[in-house]
Order: C-alpha cells, then structure tokens, then sequence
C-alpha cells in the first residue's frame, strides 16, 4: 500500500479527542467500569457491542454514556443476512431492525454490519451477497427513519467462509452505492484491509461518495492465534501502518472519531484500566 496520496501535508499528532476505545478492547471492564476508566484517561468517546448493552440494559447504558460525558461513535453489530432459510432471514431482519432502534436510542448514527458467511453446504459467494443486498434494501429505510447509517465492514478473506462474504472495500461499495450514502456507507478497519493494494483508490471512492462512515484501528500480529479470531494486536505491535491509513482517511474527507478495536486475549487478561491507558499512549504515538 501507498503510504500516503501525492502531494500530502504531514500529519499533525492526533488528540485524544478524536479516539474512540471500542468496548471489545477492554471486554474484561463492565460499563460502569469502561466509563470510569475512559473519564479516568480523559477518552471522550466509545463503541459499544450489542450483548453487553442488552444486558446493562438499553436505555440504561444511554443513561449512563450521557451522565459519562462519553459520546457513543458507533453499535456493533447488525448484519448476518446471508441465510437461505425464509424464517432464519426474517429472524435476521428482525433482528437488524432492534439493532437500529437500539442504536438510536444510545445517540449513535452508525450501526456496523458484518454479512455473514456462507450458509451450511454454499460455495456461492457472489449469491450470498446479493442476499446482502436484498436484505439491505428492506433496512436502509428503517435505519434512515431512525437517523441510524449502515456502514458494512468488510473483514479479511480468511472469514469470507464463516463471518463475512464481503471481503474488500470495494465489495462493500458495490454493495453500499446500491443506496443512498446517508443510509449505506461503509467502514475502513485497518486489521481487515491493510493487505490490499486496492484500499487506497477505494477509500478515495468511498470519500468521495460520501460513504465513510468509520474508522477503526488495529494492528496485525503473527503468529495467528487458533481460531483466527482474537488476534488483533495492540497498536504498534505488528504490520500496519496506521499514519498511512490516516493519511488516505483524511485526504478522502474522514475527520471524525478514529475507533481502537482489538479482540486480544492477552488484553483481556489484563487489568482493564492500564489497557485503556495504553491504548491511549499507543494512538498519540502510531495513529
């Protein structure tokens, strides 16, 4: 990947104001927990997962966010929409439409979506995303009642199986420019794209469209953890260069909140409140 479009200004340093620690990074803190930490850091914003919300309770985590003074930047996840199965898509979609009720009433315009994997016995991938796309059209209009965006996340081709038929950033725009950019966008996450030699004439798309609606940062470590899944590394650890994947963000029109989402076991067994603080001094450093 290019490190940065022609003629780019250097980058000024970050302030904190523009970080966003994603819940799963310090899964180990409960919410009145993550709150205090984040006051604790000075860290004024997060994004939140659905099943700790549910459980804390919906309303009550709004509560407790706004009494925080902590902005919510985005809700993860909606998605899973590639079922054949009649009654497991209306299970999906039903379930999508509380995702974006549930944004909306904790202050966030961005709810993610990761697809879905192929179902049990497919090998048809380009069907799965048209499912995508169909089920897309039924909730981008609910979502815009709600003030709610979509923003579809592509994850790295070794989910492409199991967790999400949408694999690059220009796969998701595809399907995103189907609809209205206030109501499909998508998400630049740097653990999922950084490998693509595409990314950068793809987040230029995207700005120019009008369709970045998140950015997330983690790092890419190896050796891969069994079972692929919680090995993001802590900023800095690994291979991606983050100012680069700034710089492209921000010559494509992104100035909001930069999200640290890390799904590290090693982390998790951590004291929560040092990570946060970590993952602070980590961003001023390498974002």
């Amino acid at each position: 990947m290019s490190t940065a479009p022609p003629n780019a200004s250097p980058l000024s340093r970050l302030p904190l104001s523009r970080l966003s620690v994603n819940q799963e990074t310090v899964k180990q803190l409960s919410l009145p927990e993550l709150a205090e930490g984040c006051a604790k850091e000075g860290i004024t914003a997060v994004g939140l997962w659905r099943a700790p919300v549910q459980e804390y309770g919906v309303e009550r985590t709004a509560r407790l966010m706004r009494d925080a003074g902590l902005a919510v930047t985005s809700l993860c996840r909606g998605g899973f929409l590639t079922d054949t199965d009649q009654a497991a898509r209306a299970r999906a979609l039903d379930d999508n439409r509380a995702a974006i009720d549930e944004a909306a009433a904790l202050g966030t315009d961005t709810l993610v979506l990761v697809s879905g994997g192929l179902p049990p016995g497919s090998r048809d991938l380009a069907g799965a995303r048209e499912r995508v796309a169909d089920a897309l059209t039924v909730l981008a209009p609910h979502a815009e009642e709600r003030g709610v965006r979509l923003a579809i996340e592509p994850l790295h081709p070794m989910f492409a199986a199991d967790r999400c038929v949408v694999s690059t950033l220009g796969q998701a725009l595809d399907l995103a420019e189907r609809f209205p950019a206030h109501q499909v966008g998508v998400v630049v996450d740097t653990y999922h794209v950084w490998w693509d030699d595409q990314a950068p004439e793809q987040i230029t798309r995207a700005g120019r469209g009008g369709r970045l609606h998140a950015f997330q940062l983690a790092d890419w470590i190896t050796p891969l953890p069994a079972g692929v899944l919680l090995g993001r590394g802590q900023l800095g650890e690994g291979s991606v260069d983050f100012k680069a994947f700034r710089s492209l963000v921000e010559a494509a029109g992104y100035a909001g909140p930069i999200e640290v989402e890390i799904f590290n076991e090693a982390l998790w067994a951590r004291d929560g409140g040092e990570v946060l603080r970590e993952t602070a001094e980590r961003f001023r450093t390498h974002a």
